[in-house]
């Protein structure tokens, strides 16, 4: 490994300038070349080596590049073979015919490949901003993988940018050690960002609800998370930070609100750690010389125990499919290789490690204009598993979120057919079925359903001044109404079934999750918002057509009765019900069950009862006195 920093580097600096034909005379053939990654691709030096003549068997290296890629293209299948560590769209179709190859690994770990010689770099084609007056040149938008490969390259060859943004921290190469040294004047490539569309931006709304004041992000490529940024300044959160190997543009917006500080970083507080950049001019105008930015090579940012040091670390990554028992395909078609592993592992464990982490993966919830389902009863032919149905966390689509980790395959099979595609959930049900993933007894998804209404979702407060989550009832929810159930006393179950029941099995519960959000509707309240809620209320009402009046029904865990659950679920019932044509409620409740009573008539509309067999009978009709006046 080089290491010379000789104080008199500028007498030897114009002896290594050269030109990019001039200097890739020292590639011979048989040789290995590594290129700069992403926006950093030394475009001059690339395309100098497409024409280097007399090159014969050369293997060319890199992750994804931004710009032209002509050693992938067929006319040069004698003279190159590029071996890919991420499949970018440039080099897509060599991979695919065979014409060039790909090799699966931890972002993480490539750096050891070079360091440790297991992959011998020849020669390294850089770029780099014009050195200081230290003589120390930055990777500028690209450190990543760049900073080993030309640690543990025989050759440098360095393009140098004076358009390459000096980005501050671990990213430096002394012009000692550099071989040659070829003068730019070119735009570094851009990758501009553009509004989110719709469905993006369902996706970046369910992902931003899940984030929490002082988390730390990592931000993976492509659209969702640049929507997931986009409505993320509109959420009211505040003191975030950014540990990642990319970001792009959509940071710079919540930096200038002050959303993202990174104050409560437990590690490199008050910094943005990450390893590369690809965006706009406006961005790499931004690192420059910014000391809030510090960018370290990925065997440091995407090492997981790193990573695990930010509490509350959330990372958030694309996938292509995902089965019903949570593995998930982010590299593949089928057996076409389509991209890389790239950092994802590197962040789902990392942030899984994390002290409040939450590892999101992230999809739309079909592909083909909408004709196949992204999730699946099982994963493609070929298709190959990137994150394990032991890594997987959190998983978005466009419905909502699912969270597997430490859930049944049972589970998981209902999380993820409930935000599936709703014109694929019977056929995923059914599959789940055959396959004895879930119950045989299953309540039956009709294939025309009303969707999940998730505005209806908000989190309230309570007389003692504790908030909860109130929301409407989900099939997946089986598991806390059941373990509701076996909290309360048997007088509250005796309010509630008018007799003594003494369990809850799954043939029952069917019944109870049996919603349709038009004409029955269930709400829930649960202690909080996270994957460890407990339900502590619920109730319904279910519509009779005939009359257009529904039954309703409530049941507030004991010890959270007297906080003024029941009349907030009430009131939400009511808004419902009125919403949807229905004229009233009517309800039996027995004539002890004093709250239950207080609750109907405080709800400020007029009621008609009647005592039968020590039942009230209750007949509310939605005209208030004051609306007829």
């Amino acid at each position: 490994m080089k290491r010379s920093t000789s104080p008199n580097w500028k007498e030897k600096y114009e002896e290594k300038v050269h030109t990019a034909k001039s200097a890739l005379q020292c590639v011979k053939p048989g040789q290995r070349v590594f290129i700069g990654s992403g926006a950093g691709e030394p475009q001059a030096l690339v395309e100098a080596l497409s024409k280097q003549q007399g090159l014969t068997d050369t293997e060319i290296v890199h992750i994804l590049t931004l710009g032209i890629a002509p050693y992938a293209e067929e006319r040069f299948g004698g003279r190159f073979r590029h071996n890919a560590y991420f499949i970018g769209p440039n080099v897509r179709d060599a991979v695919a015919e065979g014409r060039a190859d790909y090799t699966p690994i931890f972002l993480s770990e490539i750096p050891a490949l070079f360091r440790e010689r297991k992959v011998i770099i020849d020669v390294a084609l850089i770029a780099v901003s014009p050195p200081d007056k230290h003589g120390y040149c930055s990777y500028g938008v690209s450190t990543d993988i760049v900073k080993s490969a030309a640690e543990s390259a025989r050759m440098v060859i360095a393009e140098v940018n004076n358009k390459m943004p000096r980005v501050l921290g671990d990213c430096f190469i002394h012009v000692s050690d550099i071989d040659y040294l070829v003068p730019s004047s070119r735009p570094i490539l851009e990758a501009p960002q553009g509004e989110p569309d719709e469905l993006s931006g369902k996706i970046g709304r369910h992902i931003a609800n899940l984030i929490e004041d002082g988390a730390t992000l990592q931000l993976g490529i492509g659209k969702i998370p640049d929507a997931f940024l986009y409505y993320l300044k509109d959420l009211g959160l505040k003191n975030l930070g950014i540990h990642t190997e990319m970001f792009s543009d959509g940071v710079i917006p919540l930096i200038e609100k002050g959303i993202i500080n990174n104050s409560e970083k437990t590690l490199h507080c008050g910094k943005i750690i990450a390893s590369f950049v690809m965006g706009s001019r406006r961005l790499y105008d931004f690192i420059d010389n910014n000391p809030m930015v510090e960018f370290h090579p990925t065997e440091y940012t995407n090492d997981p125990f790193i990573i695990a040091q930010n509490k509350k670390m959330i990372s958030i990554n694309a996938a292509i499919e995902v089965d019903l028992t949570g593995q998930v395909c982010s590299d593949s078609l089928g057996d076409l290789f389509y991209s890389g592993i790239g950092g994802q592992v590197d962040f789902v464990r990392g942030s899984a490690r994390s002290p409040g982490g939450k590892p999101i993966l992230a999809l739309p919830s079909t592909a083909r204009n909408g004709t196949v389902s992204r999730i699946v009863p099982h994963l493609k032919e070929g298709a190959g598993v990137v994150t394990s149905r032991g890594d997987v966390h959190y998983i978005v689509t466009e419905y909502g979120a699912a969270y597997l980790h430490g859930k049944s395959i049972r589970a998981r099979a209902m999380a993820l057919i409930e935000i599936a595609h709703p014109k694929f959930r019977p056929w995923l049900l059914a599959e789940a079925k055959a396959r004895n993933l879930i119950y045989s007894d299953q309540i039956e998804i009709p294939i025309q359903t009303t969707p999940y209404p998730e505005e209806l979702e908000r989190t309230i407060g309570l007389k003692d001044e504790s908030r909860v989550f109130l929301r409407p009832l989900k099939l997946t929810d089986e598991s806390l109404v059941r373990d509701m159930f076996y909290k309360l006393s048997a007088e509250s179950v005796h309010y509630r079934f008018f007799q003594m029941i003494k369990t809850m099995p799954h043939k029952k519960l069917q019944e109870l999750l049996r919603v349709d959000y038009e004409q029955d509707m269930v709400f829930v309240v649960l202690n909080d918002k996270t994957e460890n809620a407990e339900m502590i209320a619920i109730a319904h009402y279910r519509n009779d057509s005939r009359t257009n009046r529904a039954e309703a029904a409530f049941l507030v865990r004991d010890d959270w009765q007297g906080k003024g659950i029941g009349i907030q679920l009430l009131e939400s019932l009511i808004e419902v019900a009125r919403r949807s044509g229905i004229a009233g409620f009517t309800a039996s409740v027995l004539a002890d069950n004093h709250s239950m009573l207080r609750v109907f008539h405080k709800c400020g509309y007029p009621i008609q009862s009647r005592l039968d067999a020590g039942v009230y009978e209750l007949n509310m009709g939605f005209t208030k006195e004051t609306d007829i006046a």
